[in-house]
């Protein structure tokens, strides 16, 4: 460090230094904000990080737009008149540039937010520079006595020949169309996610998964029908593959090698979701005696505090609780209120926390599964289950079905795992999150009156 650097003359002094403007970083500045401290934000990209711009927001509007493709070619088979040839077609590019829109007003409100409560924002890459310091790429230095490490995390590409050349999921969100074929390689939620979008919006897809299923963290039972779901859809799914090399031929297109040898069909584009890994390699960390784990998570405690005094980490870079936006935010918030706002004992409740694959249909989830909760309690475990086609499913005649399942246990029926397949399950799962949280027991849900005629009511009437 450069004589300038070391004179405390030459650093802004602030009460919070946060690597990171996303999800997670902007809840810790926004908050202390709001506790009155002087707080500095170091992010060299876009506002809103990888949610924002190249995951749950761009994502969902891409859900969305295959959604109502599927509900307009469903509307034929209800009695709507469509074009004489029988096609409505999706102006891709067009609705690139209202998401974009979209997008851009998330940034405006985070500006104007800083702008209101005072913080300062540096656009520029910062590094851990010793105890209580940070050094900008740009020149600036910053002092304080408590820093919050939140860059998160990015797409992994396999370590396999040829893998430059395919795309990962920040490239899917620059594409203006629907390749004619797809591959997708992996079996997580961000490849089930892609997969059933780039159906929707016209193209064949084909998922090459490792394991003999998808989504190993949900419910098995599930899966199981989501994995129907999408085959009636008309995605391809290829379980137990191993890649060994992706090859391109002389007419540009992609080829899949597999470690048995075989060599796939041609792709125009094969698809990584492989995995994320945090984004810690070059911010410092030996200067402060931080060593991240063999997955580059930094370590932290139940407090979110990492062996290095002042120094935190929350979001995807620690490895604690699921890798979800909101995870991200309340721990920040909480975080921030232990240290500057009175609040000894806030820190992140990463028990039963809701989330959802927005699959088609969505697929929610909180608490344990079936295979979970007979691990913990055995024989004294209760699964009520309900298979059904959803109304508009049955009027158009359609084969796609929803599964609800509710895992209980004990002779109260205590609630410890809800798992819903179906069309608004990710708007259902919520409140009954809320519920599950509080302890509540299928008697609970027998004693609530029915809302008919709805897929949500299957919840209150599983017996």
């Amino acid at each position: 460090m450069s004589a300038a650097q070391t004179d405390d003359t030459a650093l802004l002094h602030v009460d919070l230094v946060v690597l990171g403007g996303g999800s997670g970083g902007l809840a810790a500045a926004f908050r202390a904000a709001e506790h009155g401290r002087r707080v500095a934000l170091v992010e060299p990209g876009a506002l809103g990080g990888t949610c924002v711009n190249v995951g749950c927001v761009p994502k969902k509007a891409m859900w969305l737009a295959a959604d109502l493709g599927a509900r307009i070619a469903q509307a034929a088979q209800l009695g709507f008149a469509l074009p004489a040839e029988g096609h409505v077609g999706f102006d891709w590019p067009k609705f690139i540039t209202d998401r974009q829109r979209y997008i851009h007003g998330i940034h405006d409100s985070y500006r104007k937010r800083l702008d209101r409560d005072g913080i300062v924002v540096l656009p520029a890459r910062g590094r851990l520079a010793g105890p209580g310091r940070v050094e900008c790429d740009d020149g600036t230095c910053l002092a304080a006595p408590h820093i919050v490490l939140a860059t998160g995390s990015s797409p992994q590409r396999p370590d396999v020949p040829g893998a430059e050349m395919g795309a990962v999921s920040d490239d899917f969100f620059a594409w203006c169309g629907a390749p004619s074929r797809v591959a997708l390689i992996g079996g997580g939620y961000i490849a089930i996610e892609l997969a059933g979008m780039l159906q929707a919006l016209g193209s064949q897809v084909d998922v090459h998964v490792r394991d003999q299923r998808l989504l190993r963290q949900a419910d098995a039972e599930i899966v199981e029908q989501l994995q129907e779901n999408y085959r009636q859809q008309g995605v391809n799914l290829v379980f137990g593959y191993a890649l060994e090399a992706l090859r391109r031929g002389d007419d540009g297109r992609l080829r899949l090698q597999a470690a048995d040898g075989s060599v796939s069909e041609v792709y125009d584009q094969v698809l990584f979701a492989t995995g994320r890994r945090p984004n810690t390699g070059d911010i410092g960390l030996d200067t402060v005696g931080i060593t991240p784990d063999a997955n580059g998570d930094i370590p932290v405690d139940a407090w979110q505090a990492t062996p290095a005094p002042g120094v935190y980490a929350v979001g995807d870079i620690c490895g604690c609780g699921p890798a979800l936006t909101p995870v991200a935010i309340a721990a920040a918030r909480r975080l921030c209120d232990r240290l500057f706002g009175d609040k000894p004992d806030a820190k992140l409740d990463a028990d039963n926390v809701p989330s959802v694959v927005f699959s088609h249909p969505p697929l929610a989830m909180v608490g344990l599964t079936e295979a979970d909760a007979r691990a913990r309690h055995g024989d004294d475990v209760h699964i009520y289950r309900t298979n059904f086609r959803p109304m508009r499913e049955a009027l158009a005649e359609s084969n796609q079905r929803s599964l609800f399942k509710l895992v209980c246990v004990g002779a109260e029926r205590r609630v410890v795992g809800l798992h819903l397949l179906g069309d608004a399950a990710d708007e259902i799962l919520q409140g009954f999150a809320v519920a599950l949280k509080r302890g509540i027991t299928l008697d609970d849900l027998h004693d609530t009156i029915a809302i008919h005629p709805t897929s949500a009511e299957e919840v209150v009437l599983l017996r």
